[in-house]
């Protein structure tokens, strides 16, 4: 399947698969324990139905939103999505690329295979960095440092893994950082040679952001469950995030929040956003889907703090449903990574612009010229 036959999120689905060699699009496609909140975050969007009206004057349609401080011209932006060099050469300098290019915001992880400067010099569009709180806190205050010096626009704390979840086809496949050539998965990396070749010949894999900090995931061997279980700290708490928060400074987001209580603490804490993220459903399998949270959440908090949906977004329709529902924004990372490993930058561009596409036609569809003319009113449960 060529990219130019590519048309949603599923079609470049099926293009990464048969790009990648099995661990590494097992990886990007797979979910904690058996993957019951992997299907519920898509299957939530598809229990409420939209209520279209109809002759309206749509001239001037308006896809515009302010979110984390940054003006974007549509209202989904970029998720942090560790080690996108694993998937495609370009990696986290092509993923930035083309948000910039469809102007919207790129997030950058901590684990990222290119470093926080050098994304931060690659474009001049506005960015994100995910924060995760290692065991050496010295080294987690210095990614704030680094990103200040960097011009990033924002920043988002992920709190939701303390603890690798029970990520099953990982360990399955043998899924390590760097890649690791054995007997079981030599057969997919040498049926696979695009991608092989690519991986020797080019600039070597390493987490960059902690290059020369920690062996783990750059010089040394690991699995990705190992990196999280052995470097991140599990004694994060409230305290934590607000001097992360008085760190930094400047727009700043709670991801990983499921809860109101949640929610309402990243309020006292001094957050500029909450994103309702279960982190695509690779860590708690069972809990609740982000659009069944939304709700709650935005009766709770919505008049207080920016409400941000990360997961199961895969069509225009979901993004209107989350919008309708009061939320700000939308966030994709499947979406893209699927993009990205099937063809690098022009990839993830048509991505994008497929699904910026969706949501202007499904727009008009439902007689709506601007994103506030989205309420609960368009919206039916079953």
């Amino acid at each position: 399947m060529g990219i130019k036959d590519c048309y949603n999120t599923s079609d470049f689905r099926k293009a990464a698969k048969k790009r990648l060699p099995a661990p590494l699009f097992h990886y990007i496609d797979g979910g904690a324990d058996d993957e019951v909140t992997l299907r519920r975050n898509i299957e939530a969007f598809d229990n409420c139905r939209l209520i279209p009206n109809a002759l309206a004057d749509l001239t001037g349609m308006e896809l515009g939103v302010n979110v984390l401080g940054q003006d974007i011209d549509w209202p989904v932006f970029c998720s942090p999505t560790a080690m996108s060099r694993l998937f495609h050469h370009e990696g986290e300098h092509a993923v930035a690329r083309a948000a910039h290019n469809l102007k919207t915001m790129y997030s950058l992880s901590s684990l990222s295979t290119t470093s926080i400067e050098e994304v931060g010099a690659s474009t001049p569009g506005p960015k994100c960095f995910q924060l995760y709180i290692h065991k050496d806190r010295g080294l987690s205050w210095d990614f704030i440092d680094r990103c200040k010096e960097a011009n990033y626009s924002a920043i988002c704390l992920t709190v939701d893994t303390l603890v690798a979840g029970n990520r099953e086809k990982d360990l399955y496949t043998g899924m390590t950082i760097p890649p690791k050539f054995t007997l079981k998965s030599l057969i997919s990396f040498a049926t696979h040679p695009s991608w092989s070749l690519n991986y020797l010949l080019r600039r070597k894999f390493e987490l960059a952001n902690v290059a020369g900090k920690i062996d783990e995931g750059t010089g040394e061997l690991s699995s990705i469950i190992e990196y999280i279980n052995n470097q991140f700290d599990r004694s994060l708490t409230w305290k934590d995030a607000e001097q992360a928060i008085e760190r930094w400074g400047g727009p700043f987001a709670i991801k990983g929040v499921m809860s109101v209580e949640d929610a309402r603490r990243a309020v006292d804490v001094g957050a500029s956003a909450v994103m309702i993220s279960n982190h695509g459903g690779r860590q708690l399998d069972g809990s609740t889907a982000p659009f069944d949270q939304l709700g709650p959440i935005i009766d709770a908090v919505g008049d207080e703090i920016e409400v941000i949906v990360d997961g199961g977004v895969r069509r225009g329709t979901h993004v209107l449903k989350a919008l309708a529902m009061g939320a700000k924004a939308c966030m994709v990372g499947r979406g893209y990574l699927y993009a990205l490993a099937a063809g690098g930058q022009p990839a993830v561009e048509r991505a994008l612009i497929r699904l910026r596409e969706e949501i202007e036609r499904d727009m008009i569809l439902m007689g709506c010229r601007s994103i506030e003319e989205l309420d609960r009113s368009k919206l039916h449960f079953d």
